[in-house]
């Protein structure tokens, strides 16, 4: 696999006549760490773990070769940073619960609401569905209003924030779409035009020579007239 890798990188690289146009493409320069990092010998060597943990990687070459994942991974990376105001945001939150669960409910269940960091990791298995219902069912016991508690924290971490990251997901895989096809928006009202035989300027053309025509019958019908009554 990796004399495989080695020669079509190899191929790559004459096909573009030019290493700096090569090294210009971000997946050329992975695909060429990931191939050197495979040709370093690790028996015995100092750079053993390193070397396989770059060798790991290798499968993600796959990536470089299908456009659709590199659309799928550049709309990833490019939504990181916004799903990060998202994340501080549902941090905010998770802290707020955390230390209010802490506060009321330390007394009966330690292990699991013992102080703040403990109190975010439970909340976390709420967010997640595991098994909470026993969670809200033992505070429950001694505070009945407390299923307020966890239907407020998951109606805003569960529902809203999960559904605003997909949607930062969605919009930005879109618009790695757009730019793959070459922005289809910018070129609608031509494909529609060369697809669609009835357009704006046909229609005019058409209604002038109707006009046209309807002119010259009614200059032929008063012509005729005339002419009767003559």
């Amino acid at each position: 696999m990796t004399i495989f890798f080695l020669v079509e990188l190899l191929i790559r690289m004459a096909a573009e006549h030019n290493l700096k146009r090569f090294f210009s493409k971000g997946w050329n320069i992975f695909d060429f760490v990931i191939v050197t990092a495979s040709l370093i010998p690790i028996d015995e060597s100092e750079m053993a773990l390193l070397g396989r943990l770059l060798r790991i990687f290798r499968v993600m070459r796959l990536v470089s070769m299908i456009p659709e994942l590199q659309v799928l991974l550049n709309a990833l990376l490019q939504a990181i940073p916004r799903m990060g105001y998202v994340t501080l945001l549902m941090f905010i939150i998770f802290y707020i619960y955390g230390a209010a669960g802490s506060i009321f409910f330390a007394e009966i269940n330690p292990t699991l609401w013992g102080n703040i960091s403990i109190a975010m990791l439970t909340l976390f298995r709420v967010a997640t569905f595991e098994d909470w219902t026993d969670v809200m069912y033992e505070t429950m016991a001694v505070y009945p209003l407390s299923w307020l508690f966890y239907l407020s924290f998951i109606f805003l971490v569960a529902f809203i924030f999960l559904n605003m990251m997909i949607g930062i997901v969605i919009q930005t895989l879109q618009a790695e779409h757009e730019k793959l096809e070459g922005n289809p928006d910018a070129q609608a009202p031509e494909m529609i035009a060369s697809e669609n035989p009835i357009t704006a300027p046909s229609i005019d053309a058409r209604l002038a020579r109707i006009e046209a025509r309807l002119e010259t019958l009614s200059g032929a019908l008063l012509s005729n007239a005339k002419r009767e009554g003559a």
